[in-house]
C-alpha cells in the first residue's frame, strides 16, 4: 500500500513540475532604425531564447517592436514601429501572418475577433481604398483575412488605446509638438465605438502628452503625461471608462505622479514607475507607486496612493541602472521588471515571487520592454470563462475574465485528471 501512495505522489508531482507554469514574452526594442528588435522567451526561471522569433522562423523579428498582446488562443500581434509591420505568432512563435498597412503603428487592443492599433501615420490601405488624414488614426484588422478594414482620425500622435463596453478609449500625445511639428500637444482621450470605428466623444483631460501603453483595471485606466520635459511637469490620469460613457465631467483624476511604466496587480491596482526626463537638467528621476483606481476616483485624488511596492521589489528596483518595466503575470502573480542600462547594451530581466521575494536576475536584450505572460500549459481562458478539461474551477463566480485571459486569483483553478 505504501509503495502504491509512493508511486502516486510520484506521478501527481510529475505533473505538477511538467505544467509548465510562468511562459513569459518579452520584446527587447533593440535600437531606433537599427533594425534588431528581439524576442525573448522565458520559463520556469530560464532564458529559453533571446532571439527567439529568429530561433522558430529563421528570420530576423524587424525594427523598434512597440506592444505585444494575446488575441486569442492561437494568436498573439506585435507591433513593429519602424518597420510598420503589425506581426501575428502562434503562442509556439511561428510567424503567421503580417500586416503592413499601418505605418508607424504604435500600440494594440482587441476584443478578440478585431486587432485595434493606433498610428501616428497620415494614410492607411484598406478593404475601402486608401484613407488619408491629417492627425493620427486607429487601424482595424479582421483577425480572418489580417486585412485593414476600416480607420478613424482621432488626435496627433494616439498611442495608448483600450477597449471597454465596446468603445475605444485613446490617450492622444502630440507628441511630434516637441520635434518642431505645425501643432500643439495633445491633451484629450478620444472614444471611439469599436464596431462603427467612429468617434462618440473627446475627454480633455487638461494634462499634455499623453504618452505611453495604457494599463486598464476593469473600468479604470492609467494614463502617463511625461509632461514637456522642459517646465510641465509629468503627471498621471486615473480615468474612469464607466463614468466617460456615462458623461460624467468627473471621469478622471490627476495625480502628481508620472506612470511612465506600470502594470496591473491581480487585486485590481496599478503598479507604477516614473521616469521623468529634464532636458533643462538632463537627468532622470523616478517615483514608485501602487495606485488603487477606484480609491482615487471615490475620493477625487485624495487617497488611494502608496509609495510601496510587494518585498524588495523597491529596493531591488532603486539599484537598476534604467527600470524599463514593470509588470504582473496576470495568470500566477509572479513580478517582473527590466533595466535597459545604458541603452546600447543587453540589458536585465528581474524575477519576484508574489510576495516581492527576488528569484533572479537574467540577461536578456537591448533595451527590454514590453511583456506577455501566456497561460500555464493546459488551459486557456478568453473574454468567457473557458473550462479546460485538465482543470475545473472551484468557485465561477470568483473568476473574472478578459479578452487577455487574464483573471484575479490563479489559486481559483486546481488541476483535474
Amino acid at each position: 500500500m505504501k509503495r502504491l501512495v509512493i508511486i502516486l505522489s510520484l506521478i501527481i508531482c510529475h505533473i505538477s513540475f511538467s505544467i509548465a507554469q510562468e511562459r513569459i514574452i518579452l520584446l527587447n526594442e533593440g535600437l531606433w532604425q537599427a533594425d534588431n528588435g528581439r524576442v525573448t522567451y522565458f520559463q520556469d526561471g530560464k532564458v529559453v531564447s533571446n532571439q527567439w522569433f529568429r530561433d522558430v522562423n529563421g528570420s530576423k523579428l524587424g525594427d523598434t517592436p512597440n506592444d505585444i498582446i494575446q488575441v486569442n488562443e492561437n494568436l498573439i500581434a506585435i507591433a513593429i514601429n519602424w518597420s510598420n509591420v503589425v506581426q501575428f505568432i502562434t503562442p509556439e512563435g511561428k510567424a503567421v501572418a503580417a500586416t503592413e498597412d499601418i505605418p508607424n503603428n504604435r500600440k494594440l487592443c482587441t476584443d478578440g475577433r478585431y486587432v485595434y492599433v493606433t498610428s501616428y501615420g497620415h494614410e492607411c490601405e484598406t478593404t475601402n481604398g486608401t484613407q488619408y488624414f491629417e492627425k493620427g488614426f486607429v487601424a482595424k484588422i479582421d483577425i480572418s483575412n489580417f486585412k485593414c478594414i476600416a480607420a478613424c482620425e482621432v488626435g496627433y500622435e494616439p498611442e495608448g488605446i483600450a477597449l471597454y463596453d465596446g468603445r475605444l478609449f485613446i490617450a492622444n500625445t502630440g507628441g511630434y509638438a516637441g520635434t518642431g511639428e505645425d501643432h500643439e500637444y495633445e491633451t484629450t482621450v478620444s472614444i471611439l465605438n469599436a464596431e462603427t470605428m467612429q468617434v462618440e466623444n473627446t475627454i480633455d483631460v487638461g494634462q499634455i502628452n499623453l504618452y505611453g501603453k495604457l494599463s486598464q483595471s476593469g473600468r479604470y485606466l492609467c494614463i502617463n503625461s511625461p509632461g514637456d520635459y522642459y517646465e510641465t511637469p509629468a503627471a498621471c490620469i486615473i480615468f474612469d471608462c464607466e463614468k466617460a460613457l456615462q458623461g460624467d465631467e468627473d471621469c478622471f483624476v490627476k495625480l502628481e505622479y508620472a506612470s511612465t511604466y506600470s502594470c496591473t496587480t491581480l487585486d485590481g491596482k496599478f503598479m507604477a514607475i516614473g521616469s521623468r526626463y529634464s532636458y533643462i537638467t538632463n537627468e532622470y528621476t523616478f517615483n514608485y507607486v501602487t495606485i488603487d483606481p477606484e480609491e482615487v476616483m471615490l475620493s477625487m485624488g485624495g487617497s488611494g496612493v502608496e509609495e510601496r511596492f510587494p518585498g524588495t521589489v523597491l529596493t531591488d528596483i532603486k539599484k537598476m541602472t534604467m527600470p524599463y518595466g514593470i509588470y504582473v503575470n496576470p495568470y500566477t502573480g509572479y513580478i517582473y521588471g527590466t533595466d535597459a542600462g545604458s541603452f546600447e547594451g543587453a540589458g536585465y530581466l528581474y524575477q519576484w515571487s508574489p510576495e516581492g521575494e527576488l528569484l533572479g536576475k537574467y540577461k536578456v536584450y537591448i533595451n527590454p520592454a514590453h511583456f506577455l505572460a501566456l497561460a500555464p500549459e493546459g488551459y486557456w481562458s478568453s473574454i468567457e470563462s473557458i473550462q479546460n478539461s485538465k482543470f475545473k474551477i472551484r468557485n465561477r463566480e470568483e473568476v473574472i475574465y478578459d479578452i487577455m485571459g487574464r483573471r484575479i486569483d490563479s489559486s481559483l483553478f486546481t488541476y483535474n485528471q
